[in-house]
C-alpha cells in the first residue's frame, strides 16, 4: 500500500526537531563546559579534557547501533518491531539532552567529568534506540523509487528547518534566558517532532513484523559480505568526512582567510550561503534522479564535491575582487554537491536493504542502517583530528597554508569515493528489478539461485 502525502510529510518531519535538537547540543556543549577565558562564565572542566572525553565517548557509542539494529530487526510486539523503540526511548533521549546542561554543582573536576560522560553516552544511547529503528521504518513503508526520493526530499527541508531552530533559536535562548532552558525548549521540540511523525505513520509502522531470526554473528557477516554495501559505505563515509572537513575548517578560514574577528558572523553567512544553495538544488537532483538513477545522481554530486572543494583554497587569490565577495561564492560552489549526501544515501540503503531481503528471505532494515551508522560515526569523529593536523601546517593570516588545504585533501578523500563507487550497479525499485533468489536455509547460508 502507497504511503499518502501527508503520512510523508508526517515521517519526514522528524528531522527538524532531530536536527534542532543535535545542532544546537553540539554547538554549546563544549562552550558550556570549558567556556573562552574571556567569557563570563565558570569553567567547569578544561578544554582539552572535554575534547578527550567527548572524542571517547563517541567512539564508544557507536558500537550502539549494530547492536540496537539487530535487535529491533528480531522484535515481535503488536506494535511491529520499530514503535516499541521510539516511543520507548525518546523522553529519555530528550531527558539525557536536558541533563547535559545540568551538572552537579561545586563537584569537582573528576566527579563533572565522569557525569558528562555518562550522560552523553546514555543521551546517544537512547537516541540510537529512538531514531535508528525510526529510520528504518522508511524502506519498509516506502516501497517505491518515487515515495522514497519524496521522503528523503522532504527530509532534506525539514532538516534545514531544524537546523536554523537550532542554530538560531538556541542561540536566542542562550542569550535572554540560559543553557538549562535552551537545553529544554530543543529537547521538547525533538520529542514532539519525533512523536508526530511517528503518529503520522502508525498504521504502516504497526504492520512491521517480519522478524529476522538469525544470531547477531550471522547478520554481521551477511550485511558485511553484500557486495552493493560495500561498495557504498565507504563512498558515503568518505563523502561525510569531506563535508565534516569542510565546516571544521570555516571559523579557521574566517580568522586566516577573512582576517576578521567576527568569526560567528562570517561562519553563519558561510553556513548559510552553502545551505541556501543546498535547498535550492534538491529539486535539481530529484528530478536527474527519477529520469536516470539514484547511482547516477549521486555520482554527479560526488564529482561536483570533487571540483569544488578544492576551490576554497583560493579564497582571496583572485585579483579584482573582495575577498568576502569570493569566500562567499566559493561556500556558493560547495554548496552544490550538499543536496546529494543528504539525499541519496537513505534512499540507496533502503535499495541495498530490498535486495539483502531478496538474497535471503528475511527484511533486516535496522541491522544495515546501524551497520552503516556505526561506520560512519566512528571514521567521521577522526575528521576533526586530520583537520588539526592539516592546520599545523598554518592557521593564520601570515601562514594559511594548512586552512587553504583543508579543501583540496577533502576534495581528494571524495574522489576515493568516487572510485569506490563506480562499481555499484544496483537498479533503483529493486523489488521488481532483481530475480529473487531462495531465503536462507537453516544454517543461515543463501539458497541456491532460482
Amino acid at each position: 500500500m502507497s504511503l499518502t502525502r501527508r503520512e510523508r510529510l508526517l515521517y519526514s518531519s522528524s528531522s527538524l526537531g532531530g536536527e534542532a535538537l543535535s545542532r544546537a547540543r553540539s554547538t554549546w556543549l563544549v562552550f558550556y563546559y570549558a567556556p573562552p577565558a574571556d567569557a563570563d562564565l565558570e569553567e567547569l572542566l578544561p578544554l582539552g579534557l572535554v575534547g578527550v572525553l567527548l572524542f571517547v565517548a563517541n567512539l564508544v557509542e557507536a558500537l550502539d547501533d549494530p547492536i540496537i539494529g539487530y535487535w529491533s530487526d528480531r522484535t515481535r510486539s503488536r506494535l511491529g518491531r520499530r514503535l516499541p523503540f521510539i516511543m520507548g526511548a525518546a523522553p529519555l533521549w530528550a531527558l539525557f539532552a536536558v541533563l547535559l546542561f545540568t551538572p552537579p554543582p561545586n563537584a569537582g573536576v573528576a566527579v563533572t567529568a565522569a557525569y558528562l560522560f555518562l550522560v552523553f553516552e546514555l543521551h546517544h544511547l537512547f537516541g540510537t534506540m529512538a531514531s535508528g529503528p525510526y529510520e528504518s521504518l522508511m524502506p519498509e513503508i516506502a516501497r517505491s523509487n518515487e515515495e522514497r526520493l519524496s521522503i528523503v526530499g522532504m527530509r532534506v527541508y525539514f532538516g534545514a528547518a531544524g537546523a536554523l531552530v537550532g542554530l538560531v533559536g538556541g542561540g536566542l535562548l542562550v542569550d535572554f534566558a540560559s543553557f538549562q532552558v535552551m537545553a529544554a525548549a530543543m529537547a521538547l521540540i525533538g520529542l514532539a517532532a519525533r512523536y508526530i511523525g511517528a503518529a503520522g505513520v502508525w498504521g504502516p509502522a504497526k504492520r512491521s513484523r517480519a522478524t529476522a531470526e538469525i544470531s547477531l554473528r550471522k547478520s554481521l557477516r551477511l550485511t558485511f559480505d553484500n557486495r552493493y554495501f560495500l561498495l557504498f559505505l565507504p563512498t558515503f563515509v568518505l563523502f561525510s568526512a569531506g563535508l565534516q572537513m569542510m565546516l571544521g575548517v570555516l571559523p579557521f578560514y574566517a580568522s586566516a582567510i577573512l582576517e576578521t574577528d567576527s568569526e560567528g558572523t562570517w561562519v553563519a553567512v558561510l553556513t548559510a550561503t552553502a545551505i541556501a544553495v543546498q535547498l535550492a538544488t534538491v529539486p535539481v537532483y530529484q528530478r536527474y534522479a527519477r529520469r536516470h538513477t539514484k547511482r547516477r545522481a549521486y555520482r554527479v554530486a560526488m564529482l561536483i564535491a570533487v571540483v569544488t572543494f578544492p576551490l576554497l583554497a583560493l579564497g582571496g587569490v583572485l585579483p579584482g575582487a573582495p575577498v568576502e565577495a569570493q569566500t562567499i561564492f566559493l561556500l556558493a560552489l560547495a554548496g552544490l554537491p550538499l543536496a546529494g549526501i543528504f539525499l541519496f544515501p537513505a534512499a540507496l540503503t533502503a535499495d541495498i536493504v530490498d535486495y539483502d531481503a531478496r538474497v535471503t528471505g528475511m527484511r533486516r532494515e535496522a541491522s544495515y542502517f546501524g551497520s552503516q551508522n556505526f561506520v560512519e560515526k566512528t571514521a567521521t569523529s577522526f575528521a576533526p583530528l586530520l583537520v588539526a593536523l592539516i592546520l599545523l601546517l598554518g592557521n593564520t593570516a601570515d601562514d594559511p597554508l594548512g586552512v587553504r588545504l583543508v579543501g583540496p585533501v577533502a576534495g581528494v578523500l571524495v574522489l576515493m569515493g568516487l572510485w569506490i563507487f563506480r562499481g555499484y550497479d544496483l537498479e533503483d525499485d529493486v523489488s521488481t528489478s532483481t530475480p529473487a533468489p531462495a531465503a536462507l536455509d537453516s544454517a543461515g547460508e543463501p539458497g541456491p539461485q532460482e
